[in-house]
């Protein structure tokens, strides 16, 4: 999905120009906590996607609003996602609560997500995905490793589903381990990127509108 639209917008000078909304939603990760109760906003992936995308477009007028709480799922996420997200009138509206949703089960978040994808596209606002970040399951083989991955996958099939937007952020970590970086030159706690982290997810995000 590219963000042609909103490309456009980004590139008006005033006086044709408007005000631009991303909202990133989700739990600690969007919300920049980094070895908790620390919270590096600046250094989270919403900051720095504002960063890039203005480094891009120096006469746009943009907002990216975080509304996530750390420690949330997607089922509570859901129950204020008309309020607190689209209130916001956004153009743009990111998600991300893969880590979190294995406290819940794949059922009751594929509904969760299904309920704030269609809610978005009902009001004209974009939607993309976010698979989750690495935590330090990865390479136990555990169950909590093997409940990540089927969240990945499922949020992989949502996105296919609704013809949304996808930031493969699982994928972003793939390929960094792949190319031989080690996991911890991601992660500042037990399941919370670091900055560098925050930058893979960042950088893909910014592909929609760069």
């Amino acid at each position: 999905m590219l963000l042609l639209k909103e490309k456009k917008e980004l590139k008006r000078q005033w006086p044709e120009n408007r005000t631009l909304n991303i909202v990133c939603h989700g739990h600690s990760v969007p919300s920049g906590y980094f070895a908790t109760p620390f919270v590096d906003t600046v250094h989270a992936y919403p900051h720095l996607l504002h960063k890039e995308v203005k480094a891009q477009y120096p006469y746009a007028v943009l907002n990216v609003i975080v509304t996530g709480i750390g420690g949330e799922t997607s089922l509570a996420g859901r129950s204020r996602f008309r309020d607190q997200v689209l209130g916001h009138r956004p153009d743009v509206v990111t998600i991300d609560y893969g880590l979190n949703d294995r406290g819940i089960g794949l059922d009751a978040a594929a509904d969760s997500w299904k309920a704030m994808i269609e809610a978005s596209l009902e009001q004209g606002t974009k939607v993309i995905l976010l698979t989750p970040t690495w935590d330090r399951s990865y390479g136990t083989g555990n169950e909590a490793w093997h409940s990540l991955l089927e969240h990945a996958g499922q949020i992989r099939q949502l996105a296919e589903e609704y013809k949304v937007g996808l930031c493969d952020s699982f994928a972003a970590f793939q390929t960094y381990i792949d190319g031989g970086g080690e996991l911890e030159d991601l992660l500042s706690y037990v399941n919370h990127p670091n900055e560098q982290g925050h930058r893979l997810v960042a950088g893909e995000l910014a592909k929609f509108l760069l």
